[in-house]
């Protein structure tokens, strides 16, 4: 009779498990039974394994042998607990001491070849060991960096099962060269990868495109007031509507958003990394986000795709891709109500629950919100001169797509209007470049966490309206435009707070200790629309 156990990880969302793999080996007809609550990927280890020992040069037990993943109680699935499997099987016929293996968690898929290939998820699964107190990792080698991200875990990076046994039994380490082909992609990466995701998704647009050009606020023509209220957005973190005609500029200046935030803190980068790499969209050889991200879906897509979902355990959606960056929603009309009414939950608590048959997962989703939206179907309403042909109660319908409580929670809407000839043409001179605007908002962004020191609020827009009202006030006589709004029914108990946000946001951009009336007009101009007398930018400058 043999026994040993080894460790793995469960991951439920973006969170782990530590799964204890014991092995068993009893006298009688050779079988393999897998316990635990396994789903069909996972039972298939027994084959892989079995394949993958016996190509490694050891010998597989011809005993009765039974393999227990503890909890029983929780889900488990993928191929990531084939090494623990492998290895506490060689464990309990003694082809390894059972000791070396005991407090040592393993991660990774083996392929019949006894190669150890790489999975999804390998961060949360780490931070989730190092949390339990582990501080032993054995990783495949393309995920050794991912891995190592963890502070305080030893992290062995290995080829091949062949590889791993020697080092757990003191042997010389066998040399296992490369397969992958010059100029073919690496099908060992292929775990790696959810099919249909693309690499990319999610990511901050920071490569070069168009021979080599990056994308650069001074690349807008125009367009003075939506480029001040998205410094004020990145300034912030407030969500914001951009709402004009075909081609005035609008997705233009979503896509240049993520690149004047501020780079992520470490806590942030690992926050980030973990859900990218859960949903296999984290690109090989760069194991830490530090940009960003900025995830666009199109309008087409689905409330799961969104929110989180799928079969099984939920994975997740577009809101967790753009955790700390930007989630841009071009043609927000044009988005099921259901899909787009499904966001305000998220955009007030920074996460989403999603409960499922198969269990319920929290994942976080703290994101700046951009809509985009055409003013009617055709685009030309409101145009002077431009022939809208949508019927009254055709506008009013496109318009009301976007929900009242839903816009409720969007602090600055602005409306883009067309280019001007002199714009386009160069005659009015460009633009700030990113690298201007993105160190002023770095600078506003120093002050409010200055601000809110000692408290778990980083950004002027987490901070609950109870604070603003009682403590961090404005100066005095400034709230009285804001309360008669209020009373007029123009603005709500959420939109008084929201309003207070933004005149934070403001008053950090220029420097000043707290929001004066000045400060709360722009801010009420940029949330109703409503001109408050002298130019917005005048004021905000």
């Amino acid at each position: 009779m043999g026994f040993a156990r080894a460790c793995s990880v469960a991951l439920v969302g973006v969170e782990g498990v530590v799964v204890e793999v014991q092995a068993d080996l009893e006298p009688g007809v050779a079988a393999f039974t897998l316990v635990g609550l396994p789903d069909k990927s996972l039972v298939e280890s027994r084959d892989r394994v079995r394949a993958a020992v016996v190509n490694s040069g050891a010998e597989w037990p011809q005993k009765k042998l039974t393999v227990g993943l503890s909890p029983a109680s929780v889900p488990k699935g993928g191929s990531g607990f084939d090494l623990a499997v492998a290895c506490a099987v060689l464990g309990a016929a003694e082809r390894i001491a059972p000791a070396a293996i005991t407090d040592v968690v393993m991660i990774g898929e083996l392929g019949l070849d006894g190669r150890v290939r790489p999975v999804r998820g390998v961060l949360p699964a780490v931070l989730a060991a190092a949390e339990a107190g582990y501080r032993k990792v054995v990783v495949p080698e393309q995920t050794a960096g991912e891995a190592a991200l963890v502070p305080g875990v030893s992290v062995l990076g290995v080829r091949s099962l062949r590889q791993l046994i020697a080092v757990l039994s003191d042997e010389p380490v066998p040399d296992e060269p490369e397969i992958h082909e010059e100029g073919r992609p690496d099908t060992m990466l292929a775990g790696l990868m959810v099919p249909g995701a693309g690499i990319g998704t999610g990511l901050a647009l920071n490569s070069a495109q168009g021979g080599g050009h990056r994308p650069d606020l001074a690349d807008v023509a125009g367009q003075e007031l939506p480029r001040k209220a998205l410094e004020v957005a990145a300034a912030g973190g407030h969500h914001l509507l951009l709402s004009g005609p075909p081609g005035a500029g609008k997705t233009m200046l979503a896509e240049r958003l993520s690149a004047i935030l501020p780079p992520l803190t470490r806590q942030e980068s690992l926050e980030v990394t973990a859900v990218h790499s859960v949903a296999g969209i984290l690109p090989p050889g760069e194991p830490l986000v530090s940009r960003a991200p900025y995830c666009a879906p199109h309008h087409s897509a689905t409330m799961q795709s969104l929110v989180g979902g799928g079969n099984g355990l939920p994975r997740p959606g577009a809101v967790s891709l753009a955790h700390r960056g930007v989630l841009f929603l071009d043609e927000a009309p044009e988005f099921s109500v259901r899909a787009l009414d499904a966001l305000r939950q998220p955009l007030e608590s920074g996460h989403v629950v999603v409960a499922r048959s198969a269990g319920v997962v929290r994942l976080p989703a703290r994101f700046l919100m951009v809509l985009a939206a055409n003013p009617c179907p055709c685009g030309r309403h409101t145009l002077t001169g431009a022939a809208c042909e949508c019927p009254p109660s055709s506008v009013r319908r496109y318009q009301a797509r976007l929900s009242g409580p839903l816009l409720d929670r969007v602090d600055l809407r602005v409306r883009v209007a067309p280019v001007k000839r002199q714009d386009l043409m160069g005659l009015g001179g460009r633009g700030e470049s990113t690298v201007d605007v993105a160190a002023r908002v770095h600078e506003a962004r120093r002050r409010a966490a200055d601000r809110l020191a000692g408290t778990h609020w980083t950004t002027n827009s987490e901070v609950p309206g109870h604070e603003l009202r009682t403590r961090l006030l404005a100066a005095p006589g400034a709230l009285m435009a804001a309360e008669r709004d209020m009373e007029r029914g123009l603005l709500t108990a959420r939109g008084l707070d929201r309003v207070l946000r933004v005149a934070w946001t403001l008053a950090d951009l220029r420097g000043a200790d707290r929001p004066e009336a000045s400060d709360i007009a722009v801010a009420l101009e940029l949330r109703t629309g409503i001109s408050r007398g002298a130019s917005v930018l005048d004021r905000a400058s």
